[in-house]
């Protein structure tokens, strides 16, 4: 066993295990209660700036915040599939958030939105548990079909590692199963604490979660919606910033922060979190204004529809549900299918919906679908067509 720094025998430890008949190092990190996170003045001012970040974007969300906090997490859901390296058009996985059948990797995608949405209505009712994190991968993971069913909203039962093919060529080799229980009893205790400030908090919990990587898949997803789920709790935001469309931009720097966070180095991983936390706080800040512009752009080009036409009613839906079916649009909207598709024609005649043409895995007539491309061009970063 190589020799350890000092600041690294605060972080973990080694622990041997076999692997098909080889010993192994197993990397454990030390636990929250016993681990002392020292930082510096500077990323202490960091910290405070990036909470007021997050807190002036909750804070601009309009009276009607609901659709705008969905659009939100849906970037969220989004780009934290992204850093995955699970990548679907946006337009596809809206469609896939009314319909499954629509493709395998938007509709994996789409439960991932779904698991953040969860998470962060969960952050208002209660503490968190080791069982919200179960509850959340279930739904992380409903439509997985890479994984027995044992696996799915449970800790593994296995030995797992990150990079490489084995245990044996691994990048690292993270805790065996049966010390992933009290592992995350302590980070359940952490992450409930209300005498740590939210920022620190939150960096410290989700690279933790990394550590431990309790699941046989998606621990990197579950890892960032427990940082939502923090946010949201300890600074009573209306919905986080979605920090994964930032993590996206500089997958390098993340996984350097996770690193130097696991080598005892927490206050550089702690910078460079608030600091992504702010930018992502601003980036609301210009969505949500961003979005407000298009909004009354839409209400311009519809001055000359009829003040009581269903087409009218849309525009507001659109935040919610960008994607859009005449059979969801008239559900929505207490109309007859007729009427919406009459509705969504009209929007396509004001240059506010487009039609989608999009590959359909199930049997039977292909459902018509619609997309504001516009707002989920600002959504995703994808260059409208307008």
């Amino acid at each position: 066993m190589r020799g350890l720094r000092k600041d690294e025998l605060d972080a973990g430890r080694e622990v041997r295990i076999e692997w098909n008949g080889r010993s192994v190092a197993a990397w454990v990190p030390t636990s929250l209660a016993a681990r002392e996170v020292r930082l510096t003045e500077t990323t202490v001012r960091l910290t405070e700036q990036a909470a007021a970040a997050a807190r002036r974007g909750s804070d601009a969300m309009p009276a009607d915040w609901e659709a705008l906090a969905r659009l939100l997490l849906r970037a969220e859901g989004v780009a934290s599939s992204y850093v995955e390296g699970v990548r679907a058009p946006v337009a596809e996985i809206a469609a896939a958030e009314l319909d499954p059948a629509v493709g395998e990797t938007a509709a994996w995608v789409a439960d991932n939105l779904a698991a953040v949405v969860q998470a962060v209505g969960e952050a208002r009712t209660g503490p968190l548990q080791i069982e919200s994190l179960h509850r959340w991968h279930r739904r992380l993971m409903a439509g997985a079909s890479n994984l027995p069913a044992r696996l799915i909203g449970a800790s593994r039962d296995l030995q797992g590692w990150i990079g490489g093919t084995s245990p044996l060529d691994a990048a690292l080799v993270v805790p065996p199963p049966e010390l992933i229980a009290p592992l995350l009893g302590d980070l359940v205790e952490y992450a409930n604490r209300t005498d740590i400030d939210p920022v620190t908090q939150a960096a410290v919990t989700h690279a933790q979660f990394e550590l431990i990587h309790p699941y046989a898949d998606g621990n990197g997803r579950v890892g960032r919606i427990l940082i939502g789920w923090i946010l949201t709790r300890r600074l009573n935001l209306v919905s986080p910033p979605p920090i994964s469309v930032r993590v996206a931009g500089d997958i390098g720097g993340y996984l350097s922060g996770l690193t130097l966070f696991r080598l005892g180095q927490s206050d550089a991983w702690v910078a460079w979190f608030a600091q992504t936390l702010a930018d992502a706080g601003r980036a609301t800040n210009d969505l949500i204004r961003a979005v407000g512009e298009l909004r009354a752009g839409w209400q311009t080009r519809l001055a000359g529809v009829r003040a009581d036409a269903i087409a009218r009613r849309v525009p507001a839906l659109l935040p919610i549900h960008p994607v859009l079916d005449a059979a969801t649009l008239a559900r929505e909207l207490g109309v007859s299918e007729r009427g919406a598709r009459d509705a969504l024609a009209t929007l396509h005649q004001h240059g506010i919906l487009d039609r989608l043409t999009l590959t359909h895995r199930s049997r039977g007539r292909p459902r018509g679908w619609w997309a504001a491309t516009e707002l989920l061009s600002l959504v995703s970063g994808e260059s409208s067509s307008r």
